[in-house]
């Protein structure tokens, strides 16, 4: 267990021998071509310009590999030894992106710019390291392609994903997030801010008492945040919708709900009530207008008409709550 978490049990680079240097260029070149496939086929369906760029980029590590092969076979013979990156001390890791879903596009290309770099330093290291002229040669050739090609991804994409391409898929990536984040929490947003305000200031005006609106105000805010959270992952599974992974949806939902009815009770943590009421009205009025910007800046709805809905909407709700609370 401490040679795991020390690296203690891995080799140092500069102690590999000329064939376990091969072998690990075999090895990379493989796993490689393999992310590069993995994100091709994440990407397909959606970003097709894309994926033909992570397409051609396995193709070009198949090709570094047959050549590395070819060079291993004919000074060490038919069987490669097993060394991989994670073998040597210090060496070069890969980001699993591709077993995470819901990258984006762009970071998702940065890591295979950042690869692609990392491939560069080690031919450039390990033709340093080699003695054998045959190898030398083909190591350096590698990392002068690299060098020349290190930003693969970008070249590739003037190629399969011109700008625009890139356009259209930062369009539907956009809409994507929308779908599955923004919208469900505004939802969210919307229902906290506006729902929980009559019981809120109808515990405050009825009671008087700071203490006890601010319980009534965090449980409504937790209720009402658990409850639309739930709704929101049952309602629909994201399959036919393209609205993204439920339970996603489902926690900017809830979140989104609990923070709201949050915002103005807490205000009542203050024992003196005129404060408190004071400053939770005025945070009212900021949430309100956060609604408004989001709904009109990802939305698109209109100013106007962002403000009238969620004004007239809280105004009617703090007006419940206040006659209520003062009958």
């Amino acid at each position: 267990m401490l040679n795991r978490i020390t690296g203690a049990a891995r080799r140092s680079f500069s102690h590999l021998s000329e064939q376990e240097i091969l072998a690990l260029a075999i090895s990379n070149e493989e796993d490689d071509g393999r992310i590069y496939l993995a994100y091709a086929d994440a990407l397909k369906d959606n970003y097709p310009g894309s994926a033909e760029i992570f397409e051609e980029m396995a193709r070009e590590e198949n090709e570094h590999r047959r050549r590395l092969i070819d060079l291993y076979r004919e000074r060490f013979g038919e069987r490669i030894l097993l060394i991989r990156r994670e073998h040597v001390r210090g060496y070069m890791e890969r980001k699993p992106l591709w077993l995470t879903k819901n990258h984006s596009v762009e970071n998702i290309r940065d890591e295979a710019e950042r690869m692609e770099r990392q491939a560069w330093r080690f031919y450039l290291q390990a033709a340093q390291q080699t003695q054998d002229a045959a190898t030398r040669k083909l190591l350096g050739d590698l990392a002068e392609e690299e060098r020349e090609h290190g930003s693969m991804a970008h070249r590739l994409t003037e190629t399969h994903a011109p700008q625009d391409v890139q356009k259209e898929e930062a369009a539907i990536e956009r809409r994507q997030m929308i779908l599955t984040y923004i919208q469900p929490g505004l939802a969210g947003l919307m229902d906290g801010s506006v729902s929980t305000l009559a019981p809120i200031f109808a515990a405050a005006f009825a009671t008087g008492d700071t203490w006890q609106t601010f319980l009534v105000g965090l449980a409504a805010s937790i209720g009402a945040g658990i409850s639309m959270g739930f709704t929101e992952v049952a309602s629909d599974d994201g399959v036919i919708s393209g609205r993204g992974a439920p339970i996603k949806r489902g926690l900017a939902t809830g979140i989104m709900t609990t923070v709201g009815g949050l915002g103005h009770a807490l205000p009542y943590l203050i024992p003196h009530f005129t404060i408190a009421t004071t400053i939770a009205i005025a945070l009212v009025f900021v949430e309100l207008w956060a609604i408004s910007w989001i709904q009109h800046r990802f939305m698109e709805t209109p100013w106007s008409r962002a403000i009238f809905q969620v004004v007239l909407g809280g105004a009617l709700v703090f007006a419940a709550g206040l006659l209520i609370g003062t009958a």
